[in-house]
């Protein structure tokens, strides 16, 4: 396997308290079809033990049903078990690391972007807050900060719990102590709609068979009954998407620029990209969580069409606005390009030939993000 097609390995960090484990919860229970990994330290924080699991995999490794894997493990073990879940048996369809216990966010960031195994890429670090307990937990643990530095999406959980002027407040710290332009999803109960952080495969197996999934949505199904009323605060409610179609090649020096000021409510960007400079004509699968970004050249089908089409994911963001960005940023002539223009896109391009070391920088609280 190569790192085209690979697994994105999506790190979730947070203090204890801050909802992190009911976040993951949340996303194995509307993850739709897809096949989802999950490391953790501890099977008891995962809720397996209201169903019948479907038995033991391998070591320390339970199948959670309907498509489902947890590993158990520690930091030491992290490389093996991300191993074990890429085997093309599984046929997982992407990794989350629930941090907490295992390593500092920033050291697991390293570990990931140092991983040479091609089955297996980095894929951001998403960083839960606790609303209602901020000023005290960073009073309590002041690697708070640092933490927060390195984050590529922060979900400020536990909205509920506060008033509209306290998390105003709370929103205005984060900025200050996050880098530039990294998106805040408020939450509460830990439902973040999991679109924000990968791609959902459509529901096809057959329900009513006690699964994960099946058990997980139908408590979530009636929470959101119990508290929703007519539906209108389903967290789908909060997000807007956006989609952009375009036959005309994209000038890659523009297209950065307009990732590069991409505002903070825009938490995920998917979809393809084509540049159509000379030895660069490949098809270029972007993807964005948060401020972190990533390219990956692919082949073209045969007879598939050159075009752009991506999908743009955000809340308060002016879709008609990003619309018209994007289609300045179309170039009539991209024969004309020169590798150099390409730079700043082949930034973002995994290269598996470079050591760690070389295309990456060690992780820096004063860095940005997309660096990693």
């Amino acid at each position: 396997m190569d790192r085209v097609n690979s697994i994105p390995v999506i790190v979730l960090a947070g203090f204890l308290g801050s909802g992190k484990t009911t976040a993951l919860n949340h996303l194995l229970g509307n993850r739709g079809g897809t096949r989802i990994g999950v490391v953790v330290n501890d099977f008891g924080s995962i809720e397996v033990d209201a169903m019948s699991v479907a038995g033991q995999v391998g070591d320390s490794m339970v199948s959670l049903g309907g498509g489902c894997l947890c590993c158990a493990v520690d930091g030491s073990e992290l490389d093996a078990y991300l191993e074990k879940l890429a085997d093309p048996v599984h046929r997982i369809d992407v990794i989350v690391i629930e941090a907490s216990g295992l390593a500092e966010p920033q050291e697991m960031v390293r570990m990931l972007v140092a991983n040479e195994n091609p089955a297996v890429r980095y894929g951001g670090m998403v960083h839960v807050v606790d609303a209602a307990e901020f000023d005290a937990t960073r009073a309590r643990h002041p690697e708070t900060d640092r933490h927060l530095a390195v984050a590529d999406l922060v979900v400020l959980n536990k909205t509920d719990r506060i008033d509209a002027a306290e998390r105003t407040r709370i929103e205005t710290a984060l900025a200050e102590l996050c880098a530039p332009g990294i998106p805040v999803v408020g939450a509460d109960h830990g439902r973040i709609d999991p679109e924000l952080l990968f791609d959902r495969r459509p529901w096809t197996e057959t329900r009513g068979q006690l699964s994960f999934e099946d058990l997980l949505a139908q408590a979530h199904d009636h929470h959101d009954h119990d508290h929703d009323g007519d539906h209108t605060g389903h967290i789908h409610a909060a997000y807007a998407s956006t989609e952009f179609v375009s036959e005309q090649a994209l000038g890659p020096r523009r297209f950065i620029e307009f990732l590069d000021r991409r505002p903070s409510g825009l938490y995920r960007i998917k979809g393809s990209v084509y540049f159509g400079v000379p030895g660069h004509e490949e098809r270029y699968e972007v993807h964005a969580v948060g401020r972190f970004l990533r390219f990956a050249p692919h082949p073209w089908g045969r007879g598939e069409a050159r075009l752009t089409q991506l999908v743009l994911i955000g809340s308060g963001t002016d879709g008609p606005a990003l619309l018209r960005e994007l289609e300045s940023c179309r170039e009539p002539e991209p024969w004309r390009g020169t590798p150099e223009s390409m730079w700043g896109v082949l930034r973002y391009v995994h290269r598996p030939s470079a050591s760690a070391s070389e295309q990456d920088p060690d992780p820096d609280p004063d860095a940005d993000p997309e660096d990693f």
